[in-house]
């Protein structure tokens, strides 16, 4: 066997297991690949021997991150690549394996031009599989607009194929720009990794994109997503609705700068001394307790409702993957909380100690967690899957201010999009909107953030958000809350904020500086 190549040339050593690399894992692998290309081929992702694979090389006795890695060369009919045709490479990137040259017209064998960018995908991201493809879909959809960094769609049901996001969510994929060669892409293509760590994949101005899954099924089903919301959104272009809004409306003339046609019905508040009109904000954050909806409906409805039926959804749920993962949270949270002398914590037994001890200790655990009012993820995980049960049994009916529904239904209709961002999980959050004293409000919200994203009272939450928004700047952003301390950070990321003013809210600071309404119209 010959010396190990690495990607600069260098020869790093002699392969130590050559019956490994001619083994059955190594070749069904690259078997794979090679019908892969041919499905991809007949999609149009991967035609004029564009568009790449790579696939680990999945071994249960070997941690993924040591796990070989296949790559599919450069420059060859993709649909006609054979399984000998494949290169395999160690976990630091040295080719261990190359194919042999082919006969006229064939070019001399090479590995694919994207190596850096699948080496920085599996770094980053711990991929199991990367898919580049070249499909029309994905080069198109950046061209609609040649200035935009990102591409955003939400409320399609395609974007539950695509991890770590449901329906009402909004999908946002980086944009970046496309250079000669895609090895010079390794630099911004991992930028675009670090700065949007829920993404999955990344866009290539008029070139194609880059997906990544935990398995080569995993990359595979992101990718037909991905390419289905691409050509949904152009088409919904070419009939000029929005496809980056909730309800998917015509495309407003508020988000094209104001038309001459539209001008007639701008109101005579919303212009300058100097007959300028004065641009609606981007994007509105709306806290939820005190500024959507009443504080008591969140402590005389919600909490009782979990605290009071902990035990019961424990049990009946107990065995269930999800109550799993929210034990697992909450231990987590209540060693900690023990650590740090936290009142009201008490240790949880470990599962063999049986399920109804388990079931007591985290009933006692999360009584004073919510009697402490502590916006911690693992409570409020724990709450959400509790309400979401409420909800579906219509023991549960959220409750919004009558100023609310027609507030979100004109900004949706101007084109602003409307994000919520609450100390209670996003499911809770989906839950109150979803069904509410006025109906399915969801479909004018453009997202969730919950405590994921930081504290609500610490500034670089804000900046997270701003950044996840994909705003010019932090002042395109309204943050509409109750708490001066969460209006305080905002501001300081440079976010615009107004205070709201609503029956049960507590007091403010007399010199708090900022703007108050007392209703939504006000805004």
């Amino acid at each position: 066997m010959a010396a190990a190549i690495g990607l600069n040339g260098a020869k790093l050593g002699t392969a130590s297991s050559q019956a490994y690399l001619e083994g059955k894992a190594v070749k069904e692998t690259k078997a794979l690949m090679a019908e892969l290309c041919r499905h991809f081929y007949s999609l149009g992702w991967v035609s004029g021997t564009g568009g790449s694979i790579s696939i680990k090389v999945h071994d249960d006795s070997i941690p993924k991150p040591q796990q070989l890695i296949l790559m599919s060369p450069s420059a060859v009919q993709k649909e006609r690549m054979e399984a000998e045709d494949m290169y395999v490479l160690s976990d630091n990137g040295s080719v261990l394996s190359a194919p042999s040259p082919k006969p006229y017209p064939h070019k001399p064998p090479k590995c694919t031009d994207c190596d850096q960018l699948f080496m920085k995908a599996y770094e980053k991201r711990d991929a199991g599989a990367i898919i580049h493809s070249h499909g029309m879909e994905s080069c198109l959809v950046t061209m609609i607009n040649p200035f935009s960094k990102e591409f955003r769609i939400t409320h399609m049901e395609m974007i539950k194929g695509i991890k770590g996001h449901g329906y009402y969510d909004e999908l946002v994929v980086p944009i970046i720009d496309n250079t000669a060669h895609e090895h010079q892409l390794t630099e911004s293509f991992t930028k675009a990794i670090e700065d949007y760590p829920k993404a999955t994949a990344v866009l290539v101005r008029n070139h194609g994109i880059f997906v990544w899954g935990d398995s080569w099924i995993s990359a595979k089903t992101q990718s037909e997503c991905y390419h289905y919301l691409f050509d949904a959104a152009i088409k919904l272009h070419q009939m000029g609705l929005d496809w980056s809004t909730p309800n998917h409306g015509p495309i407003q003339s508020a988000r094209r700068g104001l038309s001459i046609a539209g001008e007639s019905n701008i109101s005579a508040k919303a212009r300058k001394d100097n007959g300028d009109i004065d641009p609606h904000p981007r994007c509105i954050v709306l806290d939820i307790e005190g500024t959507t909806t009443p504080i008591s409906f969140v402590s005389e409805v919600l909490f009782p409702y979990a605290r009071d039926n902990v035990g019961r959804h424990l049990s009946a749920t107990y065995d269930t993957a999800e109550t799993k993962a929210d034990i697992k949270l909450l231990r987590s949270q209540v060693e900690s909380d023990l650590e740090q002398g936290i009142a009201g914590a008490v240790p949880i037994p470990p599962d063999d100690a049986g399920k109804d001890e388990v079931i007591a200790a985290i009933v006692a655990n999360v009584d004073a967690m919510i009697k402490a009012d502590r916006k911690i993820t693992a409570l409020k995980e724990l709450q959400g899957h509790i309400w979401q049960t409420g909800y579906a049994n219509n023991e549960l009916e959220g409750i919004v201010f009558d100023d609310v529904p027609e507030a979100l239904e004109k900004w949706n209709a101007l084109g602003i999009k409307v994000y919520i961002y609450s100390s209670g999980s996003r499911l809770a959050q989906r839950l109150i909107f979803g069904k509410t004293n006025y109906g399915d409000l969801r479909k004018f919200l453009s997202g969730f953030f919950d405590t994921t994203v930081g504290n609500k009272k610490e500034t670089q939450s804000y900046v997270e958000i701003s950044q996840s928004l994909g705003v010019d700047k932090p002042s395109d952003i309204l943050f509409v809350t109750d708490v001066y301390q969460e209006a305080t950070a905002a501001k300081g990321a440079g976010l615009e904020v107004i205070i709201s003013i609503r029956p049960g809210n507590g007091p403010l600071p007399g010199s708090h500086g900022f703007k108050t309404v007392k209703s939504f119209s006000d805004i």
